[in-house]
């Protein structure tokens, strides 16, 4: 006696071709820097205020501004060294988001 299986054989589906697995992007880390910029690293996007990109040249390491002098803003170009920028951050929860 041969087993039957109670439902009808079907035909496999047709392979459908598979789009090539995007990779997630890696996450960004920003580093508050003792009495210096903001240090980005990772994949990121810098954007104007109407959305455009700035061309970053490929970089995954970059400095923004955190002291208001740069003449290269929001880039940071070292001027908090020669203007006594001091700021000396210390990570701390914030409060809860207002609902």
């Amino acid at each position: 006696m041969t087993d039957t299986p109670d439902t009808p054989a079907t035909a496999p589906a047709p392979e459908t071709p598979s789009a090539p697995e995007t990779p997630a992007p890696a996450e960004a880390r920003i580093t508050v820097s003792k009495n210096g910029p903001y240090r980005i690293e990772g994949n990121f996007t810098i954007v104007d205020p109407e959305g455009n990109a700035y061309g970053l040249g490929g970089r995954t390491v970059i400095s923004l501004c955190r002291c208001g002098l740069s003449a290269n803003k929001p880039f940071c170009d070292g001027t908090h060294r020669h203007h006594g920028f001091m700021d000396d951050p210390a990570a701390r929860d914030l409060p809860p988001k207002a609902s």
